[in-house]
């Protein structure tokens, strides 16, 4: 193996470590939701510096692959594609963090039935997550574009939900709290969603040298005129 198949290699293993652990963060997290697990929740909280750090060690590895290698084409791409790849990585892990911090709050308050069809959302979530980083890890475009076009079940869950969440707070106006930081979970695997989707079409361009598309079926957000910077 060349010096440069070795530096690819690298950053290849390093994809997969991270992605490994943003399926684990994620998964505890909706533990811990599930589960009302204030310790687990606070694990995920401290180990998702785990994750900043393996994306700051994958990002200085890639640029010094550019600077030395200069690689071309197909390389290139590879090497373009595990920096985006860590960067979404990283941003997903930071909300199984926020997941995991709202299930603290979780906790301490009555629990509500809505809880279990958010937990619900988050296992379709992650096996989406999983299914999109087997994709990027097996050069599987298919599976890429699969991924990619089921992205708008996750929308209609989060609509669905956003929904019957509203009406929960206006019937009982006593669980407007609770039902708030579910809001805020539901819309935090939205976001990781979106993010599955973007990896698909990493996955896809670095194996064929041109963009999936932008005419992904995306559903309509219910949410746009409400603050979900989280």
């Amino acid at each position: 193996m060349s010096a440069f198949d070795n530096d690819l290699q690298q950053l290849s293993s390093k994809i997969s470590e991270m992605g490994g652990l943003a399926e684990e963060l994620l998964a505890h997290a909706l533990e811990a939701v599930q589960r009302r697990d204030h310790d687990l929740a606070a694990e995920v909280v401290a180990r998702d510096k785990a994750l900043d750090r393996m994306e700051a060690e994958l990002e200085q590895r890639a640029i010094r692959t550019l600077a030395l290698r200069q690689p071309m084409a197909a390389d290139l791409r590879e090497t373009i594609a595990a920096l985006k790849v860590a960067s979404t990585l990283e941003r997903i892990g930071d909300l199984a963090k926020n997941i995991a911090r709202r299930s603290q709050y979780l906790t301490r308050n009555q629990p509500v039935r809505l809880a279990a069809p958010v937990v619900r959302m988050g296992r379709q979530t992650l096996t989406q997550l999983t299914e999109v980083l087997d994709a990027y890890t097996a050069r599987d475009t298919a599976l890429a574009v699969a991924v990619w076009n089921r992205d708008v079940e996750i929308d209609e869950i989060y609509n669905s939900l956003f929904r019957e969440l509203i009406t929960y707070m206006m019937e009982d106006p006593r669980t407007i709290s609770t039902c708030s930081q579910l809001m805020f979970v539901a819309k935090n695997l939205e976001r990781i969603g979106d993010h599955t989707t973007f990896i698909a079409e990493m996955a896809y361009y670095m194996v064929e040298g041109e963009p999936l598309g932008d005419d992904r079926p995306k559903g309509e957000p219910l949410d746009a005129m409400l603050d979900f910077d989280v």
